[in-house]
């Protein structure tokens, strides 16, 4: 069975480190964002889409869920299933910004900081740790913040319309301590997916990678 790993706002490949060596055929991506003003949700599906020489399960963590979702649209063929770790799960006709803006609550406001053109953000150094990391050991944390990078708005402010996806085996990893995307948020839009639940913050990859895993294979087993 292959995964291929995609990552959420600001991160990249690296986050996925300590999860990819629980699995025998697993890849992770880097998104594009060399040139923010210019990288579309499109261009995201069509690199994921470009990994994909087999029906693959994609795992995509917090934004990345819309990534998953808008490659599956585009090669429905290809995709296994779609596992979105406390993800964003689109919903047609809604960009990513517009569901953050309607969760019952805005853990990140203060927290996104825009670029002076207008077409990035990235978190306030003073509050990432606490928001995305709180229950990560320290070297993780400078793990990441050594590696954290500013992240276009295009993809964020684009709606999907759904076609295939929402027929596509989908399942879904909720983090009940999460701090960035409320819990009770992430179990309204799993919805009647599958779901594993894991007492981890926002990024589970480094709080409890062997967890995580064991998650993500018993979700996959059964797509």
């Amino acid at each position: 069975m292959r995964f291929l790993f995609v990552h959420g706002s600001c991160h990249g490949a690296w986050c996925w480190c300590d999860v990819l060596p629980f699995f025998n055929t697993a890849t992770a991506i880097d998104l594009p964002r060399s040139t923010p003003a210019q990288v579309t949700l499109d261009h995201y599906a069509r690199a994921i889409c470009g990994q994909l020489t087999e029906p693959t399960i994609l795992v995509g963590h917090s934004a990345g869920g819309f990534a998953i979702t808008a490659a599956a649209e585009q090669a429905p063929h290809l995709v296994r299933g779609l596992i979105h770790v406390c993800a964003y799960v689109p919903v047609s006709g809604q960009s990513l910004a517009q569901m953050r803006r309607a969760g019952p609550s805005q853990p990140l406001a203060g927290t996104l900081r825009l670029s002076a053109d207008r077409a990035a953000f990235d978190f306030d150094p003073a509050r990432v740790s606490d928001i995305l990391y709180h229950d990560c050991p320290p070297d993780r944390i400078a793990f990441a913040r050594q590696h954290l990078s500013p992240e276009p708005v295009q993809p964020q402010e684009t709606a999907l319309t759904l076609h295939h996806a929402p027929h596509l085996p989908r399942a879904y990893v909720a983090c009940e301590t999460d701090r960035a995307i409320p819990p009770a948020y992430q179990v309204t839009m799993a919805g009647r997916m599958p779901r594993r639940d894991l007492p981890s913050g926002h990024s589970p990859f480094f709080a409890m990678p062997d967890r995580l895993a064991d998650a993500l294979h018993h979700l996959a087993a059964a797509m």
